[in-house]
């Protein structure tokens, strides 16, 4: 396996040529976002889901609090992997969807969820 470099890091790792190492500078930020409790989670069941509210999310992930489905929602918003779209009617409606990037990201998250689906012995 060829080593990925990154000009830009600042890692000395990530920049020697050789070896079977995997710079991971270029996924740091994704890493700090997709690694919160829920994320994942979060970004799958949007996913399966074309446009999906706030409520039905609560009802899919039952033993997430309020507030954390909140944070990491407006996290992954500012992130740009769901797009939050709120209609002016009243009561007020607000829908999320998974932006090309959520998608992208959920599409190589299925490899990944397919092999834990296997390794149910290590739940």
């Amino acid at each position: 396996m060829k080593k990925e470099s990154n000009t830009h890091c600042k890692n000395i790792n990530c920049t020697q040529k050789g070896g079977d190492e995997v710079c991971l500078c270029p996924v740091d930020n994704v890493i700090n976002v997709i690694s919160k409790k829920w994320a994942l989670l979060i970004i799958a069941t949007i996913g399966n889901n074309e446009k999906i509210r706030y409520n039905e999310i609560m009802e899919n992930l039952v033993d997430i609090s309020p507030k954390t489905l909140a944070d990491r929602l407006k996290e992954l918003e500012n992130f740009g992997l769901i797009k939050r779209e709120t209609f002016g009617e009243i009561p007020l409606r607000v829908e999320y969807s998974l932006t090309q990037d959520g998608i992208e990201l959920r599409d190589s998250m299925i490899p990944l969820m397919e092999w834990a689906s296997k390794k149910k012995n290590l739940n």
